[in-house]
């Protein structure tokens, strides 16, 4: 049976990734230190510390894909993020599974191009960004080993959950919205920015995994170790496609203010001079530059992993994303509970 160990599968990206894999008829391992909500009948918990890799081992044993979906919180990235990897590494290795990560842009820096790909030169400027570069050096590493690893890099989410600038600003903005009209988005409004539907990507993985496998057995089972990049390209949208689509989405569940919707930015400048004692903001602050910088994902090589257009990466369309997020986040029955009492929402 084709079966897939999710890292960190209470997560945003490892619930979605779940689910995915589920629909897809593979047999699920659901590895999370507290049993995740709603498991498919195809998903398995499995409780284990990702620490106690001997552990882990055992119970997933036979597991062809190792889905690495944890992600410590900003201010724990600098000690967590690169022991939880390569615990995660470590353990698709011992299984001979082919290790999946889901990337970012973080690695490029704020000089990156407009248009990234796969082999972009990496430019980390930030601390996070290092750490990023440093996962992917310690994949390929490991490579030499037998490890087959491959990062898939997307834009920010949106979509399956809360966690993302997404549903913690530009959304959150959308509440106030109702009350005084002002929806906020962090950066200018005419720059490109990339941004990835959660089931979207999800859905890319376990294409990219049907592959492996496929390709595993043409080889009859012993495939050498490698690593890849590939991009998820996702949707590339100025602040003003986003916001504007966002209010099309808002304005088909009935959340509309009367007096039509206001615009306007982070108070970076604040953010900025707060950082000096508030650690979240400092942490904040130090990815401010990927909203003044415009950058895409060039998604070719995946779509030419994935082969023919049957097997495709999927890509949903932006109204029913976005209708589809606001309704996650619990704005489908929310237009009575979300406005002043003083102020009129109208359809």
């Amino acid at each position: 049976m084709k079966t897939v160990v999710i890292l960190g599968a209470t997560g945003r990206f490892g619930a979605a990734a779940v689910r995915a894999f589920a629909n897809a008829g593979w047999r699920v391992l659901a590895q999370a230190r507290q049993a995740p909500a709603h498991l498919p009948a195809a998903a398995l918990w499995l409780p284990a510390p990702l620490q106690d890799t001997a552990a882990l081992q055992a119970a997933a044993a036979g597991a062809q894909v190792v889905v690495h979906a944890i992600n410590p919180p900003y201010s724990a990235w600098h000690t967590q993020a690169l022991p939880l990897a390569g615990l995660g590494m470590e353990l698709a290795q011992r299984l001979g599974a082919l290790f999946m990560l889901p990337g970012n842009v973080y690695n490029y820096g704020v000089g990156m191009p407009a248009l990234l790909q796969p082999d972009t030169l990496q430019r980390p400027s930030s601390a996070k960004g290092r750490l990023r570069c440093e996962m992917e050096a310690h994949m390929a590493q490991r490579a030499r080993a037998g490890l087959r690893s491959v990062v898939i890099r997307a834009g920010d989410f949106f979509g399956s959950g809360r966690g993302s600038w997404f549903d913690r600003v530009v959304v959150r903005s959308l509440v106030n919205s109702l009350r005084r009209g002002k929806l906020v988005y962090p950066g200018p409004l005419d720059v490109a920015h990339a941004w990835a539907y959660v089931p979207d990507l999800a859905r890319a993985f376990v294409a990219l995994a049907e592959c492996e496998l496929r390709q595993r057995v043409a080889l009859g089972d012993s495939p050498r170790g490698q690593f890849e990049r590939l991009h998820f390209a996702g949707h590339t949208l100025t602040g003003r496609e986003l916001l504007a689509g966002l209010e099309e989405a808002a304005a088909a569940l009935g959340l509309r203010p009367a007096r039509g919707f206001r615009q306007a930015g982070l108070p970076w400048g604040v953010m900025r001079l707060g950082s000096h004692w508030i650690n979240s903001w400092r942490e904040v602050v130090e990815m401010a530059y990927l909203w003044q910088v415009p950058h895409a994902l060039d998604g070719g090589a995946l779509r030419a992993a994935l082969g023919s257009p049957a097997s495709g990466v999927a890509h949903t369309a932006l109204p029913q994303a976005l209708l589809a997020s606001l309704c996650e986040l619990g704005f489908a029955d929310a237009p009575t509970l979300l406005v002043d009492k003083n102020q009129k929402v109208t359809p």
